[in-house]
């Protein structure tokens, strides 16, 4: 079947399926550079997150590993016969980077969601090709003005590839898990977290692995500005990047329950262990604040036993002591929301805190997927969606913000909450179930993205999961404390609360990310021009 398509005019020889995609002979040099296309899709993905327990250490960033992977794509890239075979070659690279990063979704759609093996696969790869088709786009337009001069080359590939990791973050409700900016949280370019966000320094990366791909062809002055950009956070004095000052200390409890995913809603099992665990350990508290996890009472308000919730009001009525509990709200008429209550003295009615960005599937489910989902055994619902910018907790004089579940994969909407500097959060506090992954690597990417938010606003993080990773963060994204995951046990610690404003969450508390947007579809613009007339 092959040689039969190879013998057509055009044809590129990435794989039997991406032939027909791309279009080139399938000689031997072109099966090569897709193994290495192969690899460096592999190697990218575990840049993000080192998925093993050995050498590196599980969870550790490789800032180095995501540049020369990419560069490595980027030099493939160029070599592609035609713009179809580039397109073709970038959507096989993204497919495979993305289906390598997010994995772990099997664990959720087969083992708990008793969806078939093959069909769970398939729906992996189905979304990461899917998604990958915004980078194909930006490796077609990479391509065609590949003659343009280095730097300019160089600085058109990181715009296109940023707006493809935009792109793929913010429409069609975003799912930008594993972007390449999180490969940089331990390397130099995470000094550029507090000025560009994440997205910026998935630019930043992407013009390094450009220019290291582009040095034969004479690329000096990128390699001198590549090399500035490295050297300056090591040159730089620490004052250029403390954009946050200490507000006061502030002691804390996080609560891993551990219910068995499997019986979590389970009302014979993990649910009465859930409710009596979670009630002794926040009745027993002594810190200014306890945090227990996503649905750490998996029940409504009006289905607890009788007391139930007037007995932890009580507890936190009086004292100096508060506690944010995940709970569902709602009810069939008035709609529900995956919600944490905040209690705490003179606060009535208590607190709260709806979740603003749902998961789809899971929490809302998109339009011509109904079949999909009922094929699945998993609790779904459409719950409503709660504003953003939502106020925060005050807690012995700290603003403690909260978020669910994946909310901090999105810096952009959590800088809404610092349009004012002085109601901005001082800490923020992450709730979390990931016990549909199991102990698999998602527990260690979700750290590293709370890392990342730490590190663009300069706040400390505390991290309450039912499963893992249950961790303190301080404002420069070092975990001062952790649980060991799938493990039941209770977390005690403080936290430094900070004030003042970095200049991402200044200009994304005001813009959002058009700023990016518009710096990139600039640079893209003047790229495609000089690639025109200098062919």
């Amino acid at each position: 079947m092959v040689q039969g398509v190879a013998r057509r005019r055009r044809h590129c020889g990435v794989t039997a399926g991406a032939l027909h995609f791309a279009g080139a002979p399938a000689a031997p040099a072109s099966r090569i550079w897709f193994a290495i296309v192969l690899v460096a899709a592999c190697a990218q993905s575990t840049g993000a997150a080192w998925p093993f327990d050995d050498f590196f250490g599980r969870g550790a960033t490789l800032w180095w590993l995501q540049l020369l992977a990419q560069a490595a794509f980027v030099v493939a890239l160029l070599r592609a016969p035609t713009a179809r075979a580039a397109a073709g070659l970038t959507w096989c690279f993204a497919t495979v980077w993305l289906s390598t990063t997010f994995w772990w979704l099997f664990i959720a759609l087969h083992t708990y969601g008793g969806l078939p093996a093959v069909l769970a696969g398939f729906a992996i790869v189905a979304l990461a090709a899917a998604l990958g088709l915004y980078y194909a786009i930006a490796g077609w337009l990479f391509w065609r003005w590949r003659h343009a001069p280095p730097a300019m080359l160089a600085l058109g590939f990181a715009a296109l590839w940023t707006m493809a990791e935009l792109a793929r973050g913010t429409w069609l409700t975003g799912f930008g898990w594993g972007a390449v900016g999180y490969a940089h949280l331990d390397g130099p370019l995470a000094w550029y977290l507090p000025w560009l966000g994440s997205y910026g320094v998935g630019w930043l990366a992407a013009f390094g692995a450009a220019t290291l791909a582009l040095l034969w062809r004479k690329g000096v002055a990128n390699a001198v500005l590549l090399a500035g950009l490295l050297a300056l956070p090591l040159m730089a004095p620490p004052v250029w990047n403390q954009w946050t000052q200490a507000s006061g200390s502030l002691s804390v409890t996080l609560l891993q329950g551990n219910i068995p995913q499997d019986e979590k809603f389970e009302s014979g099992s993990g649910v009465p262990l859930a409710l009596r665990w979670y009630a002794e350990q926040l009745l027993a508290s002594q810190t200014d604040l306890v945090v227990a996890p996503e649905t750490a009472v998996p029940l409504l308000p009006q289905q607890l036993p009788d007391g139930y919730w007037a007995t932890l009001q009580q507890r936190f009525a009086s004292g100096k002591s508060a506690a944010l509990v995940g709970i569902p709200l709602g009810s069939y008429a008035q709609g529900y929301t995956n919600s944490v209550l905040g209690l705490a003295p003179g606060q009535a009615p208590p607190w709260r805190y709806d979740k603003h960005h749902l998961v789809p599937f899971g929490e809302f489910i998109p339009p011509l997927f109904k079949w999909f989902t009922r094929m699945m055994n998993i609790p779904l619902g459409d719950f409503n969606r709660g504003p953003l910018g939502q106020p925060s907790l005050s807690v012995a004089g700290e603003r403690v913000a909260a978020n669910i579940c994946y909310e901090d994969l999105y810096g952009e909407e959590l800088a809404s909450r610092f349009a004012d500097a002085a109601l901005a959060p001082t800490v923020f506090a992450n709730v979390s179930n990931l016990g549909w992954f199991n102990d698999s690597i998602a527990l260690d990417q979700h750290l590293n993205i709370s890392r990342a938010r730490a590190l663009e606003f300069q706040r400390p993080f505390v991290r309450a999961t039912n499963t893992g990773a249950t961790a303190i963060l301080d404002h420069q994204a070092v975990v001062q404390k952790a649980l060991p995951a799938r493990t039941r046990g209770v977390l005690v610690g403080e936290v430094q609360g900070r004030t003042g404003v970095t200049p991402f969450a200044w200009w994304a508390a005001r813009f959002g990310l058009w700023p990016l947007w518009v710096v990139c579809l600039l640079l893209a613009a003047m790229a495609w021009r000089l690639g025109r007339h200098t062919r």
